[in-house]
C-alpha cells in the first residue's frame, strides 16, 4: 500500500477506532496515536493489537515529522531577541553581555544606553533587566550563578557546565550540561554533542552526537545546523538535504 493510500486511510479512521471501527461518542473517548498522529484509539488493548500493523507507517511518519521540523528554518537564532530592545540577538558573542544576577542575554546598545543613563544621573551600576547591583568579583557571579541553578534556570546551569569545562571538570561539565540540555538548552545540546564527539567525559557515541545537534539545530543554533550541513552519508538526495539545514555561507566566518 502506497503512502498516499495509508494517509487515506488515516483519514478515514480518524473518527473512529484504528483496530475495532468504534466510533467517539459519549461512552467512548479516542485517543490519537501520539507518534505519528495518524490513527486513534478507543483503548490501550486496541492500540496493542493494531500495533503491528500501524508500527511502520507509524515509524515513517514520526521520521517525517522530525524532518519537517529539522529542514524547517528558525526564525531566529538560539540566542533570541534583546529582552529590552526586543531586536535579534548579535551571533558575535562580544556585541551582547549576559547579566550573573538573572543570565539575561542584554545587547551592547541597551547596555550602553544604561550605562550613559546612570553615568548622567550618578546612579549605582545596576543589571539593565533585573536592576539588581552588578556582581564586582568572581565569587559573587558564581554566587549569583548558583542561586540560578537552584531555580533550574537552564541558561545559568549550561553556563556552570561551560565554566566546569574551562576548570577541567569534566565529569561536572558533563552533568551540568546534561541538565540544561533535558531543560531544553540549545547551546546546551550543542556543547554536549562535542563532548560526544570527542569522548571528553564520556564515551564517544556518534549517534548521541548527532542527536544532540539535532536538538540543538531545530533550536535554532548556527553552528549545529552548520556542522549538519556537511553530508556523512554518500546518498546525494540525503547530502542535498542536509545542505539544507546548514547555515547561509556569510553566517561561517561567525560560528566559532
Amino acid at each position: 500500500m502506497s503512502t498516499e493510500d495509508d494517509d487515506a486511510q488515516a483519514a478515514a479512521t480518524d473518527m473512529c477506532c484504528a483496530s475495532c471501527g468504534n466510533t467517539e461518542g459519549d461512552e467512548v473517548k479516542l485517543k490519537t496515536c501520539a507518534a505519528c498522529k495518524l490513527v486513534r484509539y478507543c483503548s490501550v488493548k486496541c492500540q496493542k493489537e493494531h500495533r503491528p500493523q500501524h508500527k511502520a507507517r507509524c515509524k515513517e511518519r514520526v521520521a517525517e515529522l522530525h524532518d519537517e521540523i529539522l529542514f524547517h528554518q528558525p526564525e531566529s537564532s538560539h540566542l533570541g531577541d534583546c529582552p529590552i530592545c526586543l531586536l535579534p540577538q548579535s551571533l558575535y558573542h562580544d556585541d551582547a553581555t549576559m547579566m550573573t544576577c538573572c543570565t539575561k542575554i542584554i545587547c551592547d546598545g541597551c547596555k550602553f544606553a544604561n550605562m550613559v543613563h546612570e553615568m548622567e544621573a550618578n546612579l549605582e551600576s545596576k543589571c539593565p533587566f533585573c536592576r539588581k547591583p552588578e556582581s564586582k568579583s568572581k565569587a559573587e557571579c558564581i554566587q549569583n550563578r548558583m542561586i540560578r541553578i537552584e531555580k533550574k534556570d537552564p541558561v545559568a546551569i549550561r553556563e556552570h557546565g561551560a565554566w566546569c569545562l574551562e576548570e577541567k571538570d569534566l565529569g561536572g561539565a558533563v552533568t551540568f550540561l546534561t541538565q540544561a540540555s533535558n531543560l531544553a538548552d540549545a547551546e546546551a545540546h550543542y556543547q554536549l554533542s562535542k563532548l560526544y564527539r570527542d569522548g571528553e567525559g564520556v564515551e564517544k557515541d556518534s549517534k548521541k552526537e548527532w542527536r544532540l545537534l539535532e536538538k540543538a539545530a531545530i533550536g535554532g543554533h548556527p553552528a549545529a545546523r552548520h556542522n549538519l550541513g556537511p553530508a556523512r552519508v554518500t546518498n546525494v538526495g540525503m547530502r542535498e538535504q542536509r545542505n539544507i539545514i546548514s547555515s547561509p555561507p556569510t553566517l561561517d566566518k561567525m560560528i566559532q
